[in-house]
């Protein structure tokens, strides 16, 4: 009873706007402070930021995040677009098919979904829409190519679920090649559907030749380097992800640098942006480690565990319930909080189910690919409503297709969990 009261403490901070970190924090001392008295809550205070914080692997996170800041500065986006274009321009839908592939290029720089999400809203909607792309069309697939962010590595979002549940970041990170493919694959077949259905929606597209196709890698080629090395350095064994995550900031220190768009201001703003975003989500994984320590003590993992157990249904039909809360919690919660409340309770049922803590972290954050567009929190569509100044609702129903794809994209990883588990398997160690 107790557990359940201080958990709809939790959900009543967030619902008045509490920082995540802090209602997580505030009501795992209240549970903390009726189970234990002061004594266990001051033990708990004392302890906790040491043993949240210390963790080694946590520089990933700071060292991607200044890596997206970096290329954000560099502009990396509008090149990558416009090779994108070169390539695929002359397909039906080809500028929103090129939106996609962007979307994935940036993400595999940046680690930032809603960094990513801005910066294709100001480069790929303009061009969509000057050519006669329908808005809903235009707009729903940048918020949706957005997404791609937080699975295709460098993903903060999998750094993250590495260290909260304490399982191997490499392979985490290398798991989410092949389905940060598969979702990519999977929005460009949305596209082409969407325009099979109703041409009027996107005009044909222009050829490029051999030679334009060429010239454009120029641009973007010092960032495929850079991608390469950094995932690669990772898959190869020649790197941990550490240490991947700060050549990773080299490297688009040094490719902004190149680029003439830096100045010294630009590189400051990035410096402060990168130390804000750091101390939220250390803040975050500080008052999850509070709260946390009030669900151990009530025993409430254990239990689940242990009832779970019990029950007379497969482990199939419990996976589904599990994903199915997944997913519905992206529509009220940040992904970062869903990750941090619910994997401590979660992934100890998923072990006693059998099945792959590597693999369901990486179909947990396809799942939350999805919270960022849908309502009523959907925060990529209210960024691309923003730079945009295309109305909210528009966009949602022009993502609202992509969401469907994605949910069968989530269908596939389950049913052949080898699409995750096969590259970290070919790892070298």
């Amino acid at each position: 009873m107790l557990a359940a009261v201080i958990t709809l403490l939790l959900f009543a901070l967030l619902a008045i706007g509490a920082p995540v970190g802090f209602a997580m924090a505030i009501a795992g001392s209240v549970g903390l402070l009726a189970t234990g008295g002061t004594e266990v809550l001051y033990g708990v205070l004392a302890t906790a930021p040491a043993s949240a914080l210390q963790s080694y692997e946590l520089i990933t996170v700071p060292m991607f995040i200044l890596m997206a800041e970096f290329m954000v500065i560099s502009g990396i986006t509008d090149d990558l677009f416009r090779t994108a274009r070169t390539w695929v321009g002359r397909a039906p839908g080809g500028l929103a098919i090129a939106t996609a592939f962007a979307g994935a290029g940036f993400g595999a720089l940046s680690g930032s979904s809603t960094a990513s999400a801005a910066t294709l809203s100001a480069t790929t909607v303009p061009a969509m829409l000057e050519q006669g792309y329908e808005p809903k069309l235009a707009t729903g697939v940048v918020a949706i190519s957005g997404t791609l962010a937080m699975l295709i590595p460098p993903s903060i979002a999998l750094v993250l679920f590495g260290i909260i549940a304490d399982v191997n970041i490499g392979d985490l990170l290398i798991g989410g090649v092949l389905p940060g493919l598969l979702v990519t694959a999977t929005i460009v077949l949305t596209v082409l559907v969407l325009i099979a259905i109703d041409p009027r929606r996107a005009p044909p597209g222009r050829s490029y030749s051999w030679h334009d196709k060429l010239v454009s890698l120029r641009t973007t080629g010092p960032a495929l380097a850079l991608l390469l090395a950094v995932t690669g350095s990772i898959y190869l064994g020649v790197a941990t992800p550490t240490e991947a995550s700060a050549l990773g900031a080299l490297g688009a220190l040094v490719i902004t640098l190149l680029s003439g768009r830096a100045s010294a201001d630009a590189l400051v703003r990035a410096l402060v942006r990168c130390a804000g975003v750091t101390c939220m989500i250390l803040m975050i994984i500080l008052g999850a480690k509070i709260f946390g320590f009030f669900f151990a003590l009530t025993r409430v993992t254990q239990d689940l565990v242990t009832f779970v157990g019990a029950l007379e249904v497969s482990r199939w039909s419990i996976l589904a319930i599990i994903l199915a809360i997944y997913f519905a919690l992206g529509f009220f919660m940040d992904q970062i909080a869903i990750l941090v409340l619910t994997v401590p309770v979660a992934l100890p049922l998923i072990e006693a189910l059998g099945f792959d803590p590597v693999w369901f972290g990486v179909i947990v954050v396809v799942l939350a690919e999805v919270g960022l567009v849908t309502p009523p929190l959907g925060l990529n569509v209210f960024v691309v409503a923003k730079y945009t100044e295309r109305p909210v609702g528009e966009i949602f129903a022009g993502v609202a297709p992509h969401v469907g794809a994605h949910l069968v994209a989530v269908a596939l990883l389950v049913v052949f969990p080898q699409i995750v588990l096969w590259l970290p398997m070919t790892m070298s160690r």
